[in-house]
């Protein structure tokens, strides 16, 4: 039968030779290999002992920031959940009560802030669609956890800690990410 592309062709099956029939040279080639394995730097990372180090642009774990004062910038406008395409981010806004000036920044503050971070596919639209610099995402990964909820983090855990009352936590929770961050 005649092919139209001609890119079908036979093999040849020529007898094999003695030294093909032993296998020696393919097995010494495998062992060179092999070999030449055992001289080369190896990947692994024992992580415990030793930190990945990662890019600048890694995208990490949500923060909630605050402002010098230590109050919430987050006015619950909504701009970030609604820029999430996986729509992993939930909030609820409240109003802010007389004598309240001191937590949160303007009128309306998120009562309510969660993110699933089994939905979150870490693209950052939600840091930039934020207006007031309250979102951001750490160089922190995301823990491991057994139970489906416990990836769901609520404003308790996504809030930077205050820096009037806890400045240590509050630079070691902004990280190299955060220094530009106002």
């Amino acid at each position: 039968m005649q092919s139209l592309t001609n890119r079908n062709q036979q093999v040849e099956r020529k007898p094999m030779t003695f030294a093909e029939r032993l296998y020696l040279p393919s097995i010494f080639k495998g062992m060179a290999i092999t070999f030449s394995h055992l001289f080369k730097k190896t990947p692994t990372i024992r992580y415990p002992e030793q930190k990945r180090s990662f890019s600048a642009v890694f995208r990490g774990l949500h923060i909630l920031n605050r402002d010098e004062e230590g109050r919430e910038r987050c006015t619950a406008c909504g701009l970030c959940a609604v820029a999430c395409p996986a729509e992993a981010i939930t909030m609820e806004a409240a109003e802010r009560q007389p004598g309240e000036e001191h937590l949160y920044r303007e009128e309306k503050y998120a009562a309510k802030y969660e993110v699933n971070m089994l939905r979150c596919i870490f693209c950052g639209l939600c840091e930039e669609a934020c207006p007031k610099d309250a979102v951001y995402l750490s160089q922190t990964f995301a823990p491991s956890n057994y139970a489906r909820q416990g990836f769901i983090y609520g404003k308790e855990e996504l809030l930077i800690p205050n820096p009037v009352t806890q400045p240590e936590e509050y630079a070691k929770a902004k990280g190299a990410v955060g220094k530009d961050i106002k």
